[in-house]
């Protein structure tokens, strides 16, 4: 099975039509971590035979998403957060903790606005980045593979 992660979009809905557009033969779903949710809506509606999964940010005000979730894919436990409530500005240990505790195998997470891929003793970790204000200029994304249990994240650049 392959995802599609997403996050920070920011109310630019371009950039998430073209991502969703672009990948949406060669998926099973996406999943979006935040901060953009109007966006995210927009693209349920558009694309109602698409698979979504989401969660809001702390810029998502009045969103009716929950801000963690824990989703089974592929029979793993995936937890999906903004990650603002688990200050990953300034360190992933609370998130990683939290993950682990809820006995989840991959753990996906925004807020940060940089891109990452990280493995910490059997979770795998991602931050698909932004796509709107990466910090490194490019818009970016994520993308989760799982194949009989076995998990392969990766980001990568939306470009035009």
């Amino acid at each position: 099975m392959k995802f599609v992660v997403m996050s920070d979009s920011h109310r630019d809905f371009d950039a998430m039509n073209r991502l969703v557009q672009k990948q949406l033969d060669s998926t099973d779903g996406f999943i979006f971590l935040g901060d953009g949710a109007r966006e995210f809506e927009d693209m349920q509606s558009l694309y109602p035979s698409a698979e979504f999964y989401g969660v809001c940010g702390n810029c998502d005000m009045g969103s009716m998403l929950k801000s963690t979730d824990i989703l089974r894919l592929g029979g793993v436990k995936v937890m999906i957060t903004h990650g603002h409530n688990y200050n990953v500005k300034y360190t992933l240990s609370t998130l990683i903790s939290a993950a682990k505790a809820a006995g989840c195998k991959v753990v996906l997470f925004g807020h940060t606005h940089i891109p990452l891929t990280d493995y910490d003793d059997g979770l795998y970790i991602m931050n698909p980045g932004s796509l709107s204000h990466s910090q490194n200029g490019k818009k970016t994304y994520g993308v989760l593979e799982i194949k009989n249990s076995q998990v392969l994240i990766n980001t990568a650049e939306l470009r035009d």
